[in-house]
């Protein structure tokens, strides 16, 4: 009988060629031959060029060995049951105490910079303002003290003028009187002196009422510009449309908090910095207006959106053999690689529409990265391009990568990414998988329904495709080792059109098609004459119309060690809706 069991979702543990384990992280082939590349460098300083070159080959050829071993000994079939991997949760309770605690003090810091207005000021601008208040209060204390002081002098210069006045004119009134005794002198003294006390003290109240309303002036001057400055906040300050400051209660700010915290090992102030950097690079580089900007396409097909993962996540490809066209090469290379850079940045932020921040929503993006007929790095302005682009997405859009795969990798490539390795972090490290060019299809189906994947990369989905959609996903089926197995597709009725998509993972096995009539007297019909097919055969489809009941027998043979997993599907179309 054959088998129709429908396609479950592979049960995810880890990727064969995965730089590092999810639980338990473990050293990748990228690291262990910049680890050993750095230990030969110091140990063997004194050995020849020749000598160095050769030792760096053996280092790759013994990290692929290590890398096919393991991937061969995943599983008897080679193709590892992986339970389907979930993003870093974004809810409260999910979060350890740490964590939480970062995620608060990043709010309270974003709230009191949105509030104060001090997301689009330069750290320099700051301080320059924040010191020239502390002169101004200085220098108010300054001129406040100084007033005092002169009044303090006045009122002492002006008593013995008095006293001075008052004695002289003591003794010109008092011409032809008797003369005071000395007791009666010092008691008039004292009594011009506390008149004269009481006037001065009296003038500096009058000076006092007279200043107030001046500083009343200036109070109502610097409550007027707060509430100006208050008017100019903008609370609506948001990043990919999600509002920043706390208090408006979207439960989608704390995803992207998250993102921050997460990218910076939940040091708060490195969090903030690097929101505040992203926030002033997209307004300096107009990234809001991006998505209705029309970048001039001359690069090819090098990146695109399409499809979803099995946890509903954007799938991103992007192919690398656009940088072997040689007119990226001539004068006009820079100009290029910026137009390059801008398109990817678009592609990006097009993908971000596509993602849902709210806490257990898909919030990244997988990126599969097809390396084949990618040129050797031997070009400056490639590395460069290369350098500058991975920096430019991990420093503007932490977090939005679910999975980083390379499939069709060449061996060149692990001692090249090696130089990559030390800028990016751990974080950023354990979702990077390698797939070697005959392992790309059981590679992605870990993470990929078949009805997702390009029928290029082994998958059934075609370019505008009349006849299956996405949603018509797999049915699956097993050969064993040394066995066959057959897929029947019934066809009950005559005039009835039959079109059926296979793919088997691992390839390398024998297969032929055959019409089977009801009727024990009619002739089978040779559909596909038996043949070998390998990876490069890619996906088959195929079509029948009977002219009398029967069915399809799809006969496939594996002559191998190890067991294949195959994947279809079919549909019947009947005379009348052809």
């Amino acid at each position: 009988m054959a088998t129709q069991e429908k396609l479950e979702e592979p049960q995810m543990e880890q990727n064969t060629v995965q730089i590092q384990q999810e639980e338990e992280p473990s050293k990748t082939v990228t690291e262990k031959a910049m680890e050993t590349v750095n230990a030969k460098d110091e140990v063997n300083k004194g050995e020849s060029k020749e000598q160095d070159e050769h030792k760096t080959k053996d280092i790759v050829v013994i990290e692929e060995k290590k890398m096919v071993d393991e991937e061969n000994a995943a599983s008897p079939s080679g193709i590892q049951k992986i339970s389907s991997f979930r993003e870093e949760s974004n809810l409260l309770s999910d979060l350890k105490e740490y964590e939480k605690k970062a995620l608060s003090e990043l709010r309270s810091k974003i709230e009191e910079a949105i509030l104060k207005n001090e997301i689009f000021k330069e750290k320099k601008q700051q301080e320059k303002e924040t010191s020239s208040t502390k002169d101004e209060d200085k220098d108010q204390k300054e001129k406040s003290a100084a007033a005092d002081k002169k009044a303090d002098d006045s009122e002492k210069e002006e008593q013995p003028k008095q006293l001075e006045g008052e004695s002289e004119g003591g003794t010109a009134s008092n011409e032809g009187k008797e003369e005071e005794t000395p007791a009666q002198a010092n008691t008039e003294q004292k009594e011009i002196a506390a008149i004269g006390s009481k006037k001065d003290l009296t003038d500096k109240k009058v000076e006092k009422e007279e200043e107030i309303p001046e500083r009343g002036e200036e109070a109502k001057e610097t409550t007027k510009q707060e509430a100006v400055a208050e008017q100019n906040i903008d609370k609506d300050i948001a990043l990919w449309g999600v509002p920043l400051l706390p208090s408006k209660g979207d439960i989608r700010t704390d995803t992207v908090l998250l993102k921050l915290l997460r990218a910076r090992e939940f040091k708060v102030t490195d969090a903030f910095e690097m929101l505040i950097n992203i926030l002033k690079w997209r307004k300096e580089n107009k990234i809001d207006s991006i998505l209705g900007e029309d970048i001039e396409a001359d690069l090819g097909p090098m990146a695109y959106m399409e499809g979803n993962d099995r946890n509903g996540h954007p799938l991103c490809f992007n192919i690398f053999a656009v940088f072997g066209h040689d007119e990226l090469y001539g004068k006009t290379f820079e100009e290029k690689r910026e137009k390059y850079l801008r398109r990817r940045i678009q592609l990006m932020e097009k993908g971000i529409q596509k993602l849902d921040f709210k806490p257990g929503g898909a919030s990244a993006i997988l990126h599969i990265n097809d390396l084949k007929n990618t040129p050797l790095p031997t070009k400056k302005e490639l590395r460069n391009a290369t350098k500058k682009g991975v920096e430019l997405l991990q420093d503007n859009y932490p977090e939005f990568v679910a999975k980083n795969i390379f499939i069709n990798v060449p061996f060149w490539y692990y001692p090249y990414s090696a130089l990559f390795s030390p800028s990016l972090s751990q974080r950023t490290k354990n979702k990077f998988v390698y797939a070697r060019q005959a392992k790309v299809t059981d590679t992605l189906l870990k993470y990929i329904a078949a009805s997702q994947i390009p029928v290029q990369y082994g998958g059934l989905k075609r370019e505008n495709d009349s006849e299956f959609s996405v949603e018509d996903d797999a049915k699956e089926a097993i050969v064993k080792a040394g066995s066959h197995e057959t897929i029947e597709i019934p066809a009950p009725e005559a005039g009835n059109t039959l079109i059926w998509d296979l793919t088997v993972s691992g390839w390398e096995v024998n297969y032929k098609e055959e019409f089977v009539p009801t009727d024990e007297g009619s002739y089978t019909i040779i559909v596909q004459k038996g043949r070998r097919i390998t990876w490069q055969d890619g996906t088959i489809r195929n079509s029948f119309t009977n002219k009398e009941p029967g069915k399809i027998v799809i006969t496939i043979e594996n002559g191998a060690f190890k067991k294949k997993r195959i994947l279809y599907r079919y549909k019947t179309k009947t005379s009348s809706s052809l």
